[in-house]
């Protein structure tokens, strides 16, 4: 059995503010949340896109992305390694699960934060606890708390991908916001009025924050 006592962290020759000097800007988390089609996705891209132009170093991990990949689930492993692997490794959408999909890619996000990079990510992350052991594992500043509100009623008339439609349904179960809970930010750095304003004056706004934050100049 492997013991993980045998683990080291070995320190990088290339410091952090090295890093950051090379950029040109701070690196931090900027970690949106919010109910299934409120316009996470929509307003971090639109936010890259406006980072980017000004030659800024920036990266948006995406909920959806993720699932595809690094947090694939069980059905998307079975097909590439078979069902035993896919029962040990695959994340689903229990509590526990989220739970884990949260904490994984926290831990990538704090390594695109510390090599010096804009970093966005789009996850409903609905559970505070799991927001809150992601903000309280960086550094102070760091983690910036996005709310993306908009309600459940906005969320549902958008509904691009069918997923609260199925839900009334019956067809998914523990859909955030219809059969298992959305709890949203105590204290976010940011609110963003997604069920009135456009998503252009939102991707405004998180620059605003950033240049305000002395993230970015």
């Amino acid at each position: 059995m492997a013991n993980d006592t045998n683990v080291h962290w070995h320190e990088h020759s290339v410091t952090r503010k090295e890093r950051e000097e090379l950029n040109g800007h701070r690196g931090c988390v900027i970690w949106f949340t919010g109910l299934s089609a409120c316009g996470k996705s929509t307003v971090s891209n639109l936010v890259d896109h406006k980072l980017h132009k000004r030659g800024l170093r920036s990266y948006v991990l995406d909920g959806d992305n993720v699932r595809h990949g690094l947090n694939a689930g069980p059905g998307m492993l079975k097909e590439r390694h078979g069902e035993e692997f896919a029962k040990r490794f695959g994340l689903g959408f229990s509590a526990q699960d989220r739970e884990e999909n949260i904490r994984r890619i926290g831990a990538v996000a704090k390594l695109f934060a510390d090599a010096g990079v804009l970093t966005l990510t789009a996850f409903i992350s609905p559970y505070r606890r799991d927001r809150d052991s992601i903000r309280e594992s960086m550094s102070e500043g760091d983690f910036v708390e996005v709310f993306v509100d908009a309600p459940i009623e906005v969320c549902e008339k958008r509904d691009p991908k069918g997923l609260y439609k199925k839900a009334r349904a019956g067809e998914i179960k523990g859909f955030t916001g219809i059969d298992d809970p959305y709890e949203p930010p105590a204290k976010p750095e940011l609110v963003l009025d997604a069920g009135a304003k456009e998503a252009e004056a939102l991707a405004d706004e998180v620059i605003a924050y950033l240049e305000s934050s002395g993230k970015i100049s």
